[in-house]
Parts: structure tokens; sequence; C-alpha cells
């Protein structure tokens, strides 16, 4: 079996279980979501009949596979804060969480693998005072970093706007705008987690044999380090995005009610706070999946790094 298609694989397997947990969880949960639909006041009558209509009389498996079903053809139900189908919802939120997502990790690798270099190859003070520095990234939450930068950007420099999302379509200055301090907010701690461990990677190739076979054919220190030491140090790198990934995700369900941002984490809040248990699991279903297909393309990335790892894949 090839390295792909065990991948692959994995990855429906992977998925097949996420659907198991998500649904399983939500039944476990108390509460009656007829009670919840209609009110305390409602007619006995009237939440048997919703409850029937809702298919929870049915047993188990069944509405496993009558859920899963209709979530593979699009159908995740209908929203019981929102009164209209949870499939809709997302599909207004998704692109403005990734549009975010999409800046900061643009922040992150532009920010992040520059500083990381520089301090790897670097040993004086101002390789060490970036070095401290970016542990603060890491030890300051994404959302008290955000206040900050309103603080500095917004308030008292009035550069950007403090809060609000403007679309694409609309004003795309405006667009770019309103993502640059809710994305630098989320970047800083993201950038802080890659510039250590690239690092520390390049840090572990250094004492390797082909590094001295390197400098013993007459290669300057920057063309070993950039065309040797980095590429190398990338394999373990490239790791840590996926991890990554779902730094973001988890930042952006804070930054984004800190900035008044209507994307998927402004609408997980609503969600719970609501109690509206269709729209929570078709956002933990499609988290999961993100999360889940991301370590995938990292998976895939690696056998194009290095393709030793597809060979022994293929073994």
């Amino acid at each position: 079996m090839s390295f792909y298609l065990k991948k692959l694989l994995s990855l429906v397997i992977t998925l097949f279980l996420i659907s198991i947990v998500t649904f399983g969880v939500f039944q476990i949960l108390p509460g009656d979501p007829a009670a919840i639909i209609l009110g305390p006041d409602a007619d006995p009558l009237q939440l048997e009949a919703l409850r029937q209509s809702m298919n929870q009389d049915a047993p188990l498996l069944t509405r496993y596979t009558d859920w899963l079903g209709n979530a593979l053809t699009g159908d995740l139900g209908e929203s019981f804060r929102f009164h209209m189908p949870v499939s809709d919802l997302l599909l207004s939120r998704i692109p403005v969480t990734t549009s975010l997502a999409l800046i900061t990790l643009i922040f992150t690798l532009l920010i992040g693998l520059p500083l990381g270099l520089f301090i790897a190859s670097h040993k004086g003070p101002l390789g060490k005072v970036i070095s401290a520095l970016s542990q603060l990234g890491i030890a300051i939450p994404s959302f008290w970093m955000g206040i900050l930068l309103v603080l500095l950007f917004a308030v008292t420099l009035g550069l950007l706007p403090s809060s609000g999302y403007v679309a694409f379509a609309d004003n795309p200055i405006g667009w770019l705008k309103s993502l640059l301090l809710p994305g630098l907010s989320i970047a800083l701690g993201t950038c802080a987690v890659l510039i250590r461990y690239l690092k520390t990677a390049m840090l572990d190739e250094l004492p390797k044999q082909y590094v001295q076979t390197a400098r013993g054919k007459g290669l300057s220190e920057k063309m070993v380090v950039r065309k040797h030491i980095f590429k190398n140090a990338l394999i373990p790198t490239v790791t840590i995005l996926g991890m990554l990934v779902i730094d973001i995700l988890g930042g952006s369900i804070i930054t984004e009610n800190v900035f008044n941002i209507p994307g998927l984490g402004n609408l997980i809040i609503t969600a719970i706070n609501s109690r509206d248990l269709p729209l929570i699991q078709a956002l933990v279903l499609y988290l999961g999946t993100i999360v889940v297909v991301f370590n995938f393309i990292v998976d895939m990335l690696y056998s194009v790094i290095d393709p030793r790892i597809r060979v022994k894949g293929d073994n």
C-alpha cells in the first residue's frame, strides 16, 4: 500500500471517529432539545410531537446514520437560536474566519521564519534579546494582546479600526484593515512558538556531519545555514504548523469577540450561550474536520520536503 493511500485511509478513519464522538457526546448532554425549542411552558403533546419529528424516539444507531447521512449531503439541521439551516450559518461565517486565519498564518510565517533563522545563526546580544521578547508572545493571551494593540494603533495612533469587519467585496482595503489587528494579536503568540521550534531544530542540525562537510567544501556560513541547515530543520518545523492552526482557531474564538468580528468564534459563543445544540454540534464537527485535514496536508508536505519519509511509508 502506497504512502499516500495509507495517509488517505487514516484520514477517512479519523473523520469517521470524529463523527461518532461528536454525535455521541451530544446524546448524553443534559437537556431536552424539544423543550429548548418550545420553551418551559410548552404543552406535553406538542413536546411529544416535536420529539417524534426530530426522530428522538428512534434507536441510537438509526439516529446516528440519519445524522451522518444528512451531514454528508450538507444538511446539518436547523439552528434553535437563528431559526435557519445550520449549513447556511456556517457558509456565511466560514469566509470571515478563514480570512482571519489566513492573515494570521501569513503574519506567523513572515515574522516567525526570518526571526527563527536569525536567532539560530546569530549568537550576539540582539539574538538573545529577540529570543527573550519572543517568550512574551507565548505568555500573553491573544485577547489581551489584542487590547494592547487596539490601545496603540487604534486609540493612540488612530491608524486602524478598533473593531468591526468589512467584507472584501465591499471594500478590499477596509477588509484588510479590519483584520490586521486581530490577525496580529493571534500571530504574535504563534510566531513565538514557531521561532522557538525553528531555533531548536536548527541548533540540533549544527553538529551533524553533513554540516561539517559543507563547511569543508568552502561554502560560506550563510550558504551552509540557508541551503543545508534550514532545509533539514523545516521537517520538524512543519510539524508545529499543524499545531499552530489549532492555536489560531482557538485564539480566534476569543479574539473575534474582542474585535466584534462575525466569524465562527463569535458564532460559537452565541451558540453556547443560547444552548443551540444543532449549531454547536455542527461547529464541533467542522472544527475537528479542519484540524484533521490540515494535519493530513502537513503529512503530505513531509513527503515533499523529505522524500525519504515517503519511501519509508511505502515499505
